[in-house]
């Protein structure tokens, strides 16, 4: 259970128990409050942290992980941080597969936290062949050396890492969630925030977010867009009709002038899938108007994005 407390070594300790702070700006008069869960307190700014460390320990748990052996993932780059400073600390190798369509910083952290980083490239960003051509290697890897794929997209630890969040919501919020809104990538903290808030109040209105330019959750063909973190060309295991109320698309540039707004308006500094996350969550409160509450995520920090073109 995610609310199992278990002591963990060092900085692992750390992961978790992140703030949220209520909108004071943006959302207006006549708009529910919104409430954001400030992902970015957690030790690599990501959230991550809690999905790594969950997948990491599951492995350990059945056996599938041997101590000293090499992991493997493909990512665009803030998995990738996060499972490097878990591998870190508990002694496994790290291999990631990524690409230059992702921000540099993400990149660099990687390494920095000691990861044998290689790249796919892409001359148009992220594209609906990237993820396939990532996870080949991946595969590739994993026959030649024997290494063990954490494989995010199907492995069903992530849930345990990403429920936490919910779990915390429903302790941190004074009064009722009516609303919630992320972005979706795996699906892991859409369902981690979802489940245990929908269990407390079955009628409050889950939102998944997605790219207007790859809006396959809403039926659309598979496209090219910058909002890291989410859109990667098919819908996610996770991600069933039942498990969302709604959707709402968002474009690259909405994203991206989103996280620049909340940025200077609000304080809360974010990456183009927490302004993605975000004016969903405002959309979503403006539908159900003053008296509501609605929850969303801010994913990690602005920090992961400035040498890209979202804060020039």
């Amino acid at each position: 259970m995610a609310d199992v407390e278990v002591e963990r070594p060092g900085a692992l300790a750390a992961i978790g128990r992140t703030p949220v702070v209520r909108l004071s700006t943006l959302p207006g008069p006549e708009s529910a409050d919104v409430w954001v869960k400030l992902e970015a307190a957690n030790p690599t700014g990501s959230y991550k942290d809690r999905m790594a460390l969950a997948m990491i320990e599951g492995a350990e748990r059945s056996g599938a992980l041997q101590p000293g052996q090499t992991v493997v993932e493909y990512t665009g780059g803030s998995t990738g941080s996060s499972l490097a400073f878990v591998c870190g600390i508990k002694g496994y190798p790290l291999k990631i597969v990524s690409s230059n369509a992702f921000a540099q910083e993400k990149i660099a952290t990687m390494r920095a936290l000691g990861a044998d980083v290689e790249l796919v490239h892409s001359d148009v960003g992220i594209h609906p062949e990237l993820i396939p051509q990532m996870a080949a290697r991946v595969g590739e890897i994993v026959e030649a050396e024997g290494a063990f794929p954490t494989d995010q997209f199907h492995n069903l630890d992530v849930l345990d890492g990403y429920l936490g969040i919910g779990e915390e919501l429903v302790d941190q919020i004074d009064g009722e969630i009516h609303g919630l809104a992320l972005y979706v990538g795996v699906g892991g903290a859409y369902t981690g925030t979802w489940r245990p808030i929908h269990e407390k109040w079955p009628d409050v209105v889950r939102t998944v977010v997605e790219p207007a330019e790859s809006a396959v959750i809403s039926g659309g063909p598979a496209g090219t867009h910058r909002i890291e973190g989410g859109g990667v060309g098919f819908v996610p295991s996770l991600i069933t009709v039942d498990s969302y109320d709604r959707i709402e698309t968002v474009s690259t540039d909405d994203a991206f002038e989103s996280a620049r707004r909340l940025a200077r308006a609000e304080g809360v500094w974010t990456g183009p899938s927490g302004g993605a996350s975000i004016l969903a969550a405002m959309r979503v409160a403006r539908d159900l108007g003053p008296g509501h509450t609605v929850v969303t995520v801010q994913p990690d920090s602005g920090l992961k994005y400035l040498s890209g073109d979202l804060y020039r």
